[in-house]
Parts: C-alpha cells; structure tokens; sequence
C-alpha cells in the first residue's frame, strides 16, 4: 500500500494519498497508522523536491555500489592482520569514491541541485522557517 504514495505525479497528490493509505490502515492496523502518522514528514521529504530528481531520493543504488565494492574489495584480500588494515582499505575505497564524485560524476545534477535549492528556499513549510535567510546562510 505505502509504495502506491510513490506512484504519485505530484506532491498534492502524493499527500492525499498518504491519507488514503492512512486511513485504510486505521481500523486494521492502528498502530501502524500511528506510527506512519508519526513518520509523515520524513516518509514524504521527498515531495518538496523536483519531480525529476524523486527516483534518486528514493534509491540506495550509491550506497549499496559502494558496498559491494568494498565487499569485493576486502574479499581479494581475506583475512587482515589487524582493524586498522581494514580500516585503511575501506578508507582508501571511499577516497577513491569522493574522487569520483569531485571530478563530476554526480549522482544529481547541479542544475537539479540549485533548482531544488531555490525551491525550498522560495516555498519553505512553518516548520522550516525558524530564522531568517541571509546572504551568509545561503552562500554555505
């Protein structure tokens, strides 16, 4: 039920559809609709974002790359001598990955990135603004 909120074409209608499955859960499973009520904001963090950039929100495709490759990686090598050659190996492999990452294989765009900035500086909910943007803030 929960992966149809995904399926959504927009944010409106993603939320209203939480609701529905909100609902249906409310007479079967009660806990599990308080707990889903409780998760809102974070279950649906992805909404305020641009359409285009949803599917990488939801992905742990990155993450779990990484992993097979330090998996593999710590395979060639077996069995290590003591924790800090692991530790060393796997901080070579993530090295190794903010490499990639700073020379421009970006998961997102940047262009996706700054509109998705604007966004959310533009159309900010109660609960995010608590200060004041200034011109420090939105150069970091």
């Amino acid at each position: 039920m929960l992966h149809s909120v995904y399926d959504q074409p927009d944010a409106t209608a993603v939320h209203e559809q939480y609701d529905r499955v909100l609902d249906a859960l409310a007479d079967k499973l009660p806990a599990v609709a308080e707990h889903l009520d409780a998760a809102r904001a974070d279950v649906l963090a992805f909404s305020g974002f641009p359409k285009e950039i949803w599917r990488q929100i939801w992905s742990n495709n990155p993450q779990e790359r990484l992993n097979r490759e330090i998996r593999r990686r710590t395979d060639v090598v077996g069995i290590f001598p003591d924790r800090a050659s692991v530790i060393r190996l796997v901080g070579a492999v993530l090295a190794e990955q903010h490499d990639e990452w700073i020379e421009g294989r970006r998961y997102f765009g940047l262009d996706v990135l700054q509109r998705s900035r604007l966004t959310h500086i533009n159309n900010p909910t109660s609960e995010e603004v608590s200060e004041p943007l200034t011109t420090a803030a939105l150069s970091t």
